[in-house]
């Protein structure tokens, strides 16, 4: 395995290679119907859509089970960002220059949302995801409080509701939490897969080696 830390000739400084971040589908049919309903039956309540058809309660409903949809989505991605988050701090721990420095998993976190390298803010881009700020960083405050995702009759209706609201303000009480070092893409660099996208790359990678 080759030393994770080498040379960037750009900057001169230490640039250090980190696992890479490793993101899993998760099974839900109707996520994508439910979260298109939802978004419609917002718009029908703001006035921005016309509505002819639904009470204000089956819109209420409908706004509901996207939102909680979205909680669900957030909390399975959190969990590979945490995963992600143990694995870099793994290389960390071994690192006595790193440890000086005070690099903790809210410098990784900060990293992720402000300042991911370029070539992980492409791929987001080719994947359609416009806003990874804020799914990043509110899939963090969602898996900073459940270890398992919630069964929808474990929330209230105002949590689900106004969901996005917490969660942004759990991940600002995450990076609170300690004082952490300042890390910068120029130092600091990881790649982005799926994890079907990984899988195939680590079988060409074996079947290179072992060709029988």
């Amino acid at each position: 395995m080759s030393d994770p830390a080498s040379t960037s000739f750009a900057s001169g400084k230490p640039l250090w290679k980190m696992p890479p971040l490793i993101l899993h589908p998760f099974s839900d049919s109707n996520g994508p119907s439910r979260l298109v309903e939802s978004s419609r039956a917002s718009m029908m309540l703001q006035g921005l859509l016309p509505n002819n058809e639904f009470s204000p309660d089956e819109l209420d409903r409908r706004l509901l089970d996207g939102r909680f949809c979205e909680i669900r989505m957030l909390f399975y991605v959190g969990k590979d960002l945490t995963r992600w988050l143990e694995q870099c701090m793994d290389l960390v721990n071994r690192e006595d220059s790193l440890k000086l420095r005070n690099v903790k998993p809210q410098s990784f976190a900060v990293l992720l949302v402000e300042d991911p390298p370029e070539a992980v803010k492409t791929k987001l881009r080719k994947w359609g995801v416009a806003d990874y700020r804020a799914i990043f960083s509110r899939a963090l405050g969602i898996n900073s409080i459940f270890c398992e995702v919630p069964a929808r009759s474990e929330l209230s209706d105002e949590f689900v509701r106004q969901y996005y609201r917490y969660a942004d303000q759990l991940y600002a009480c995450y990076l609170s939490l300690a004082q952490h070092a300042h890390v910068t893409c120029a130092e600091f660099e990881f790649d982005l897969y799926a994890s079907g996208e990984y899988s195939r790359l680590l079988e060409k990678e074996w079947t290179a080696v072992d060709p029988e």
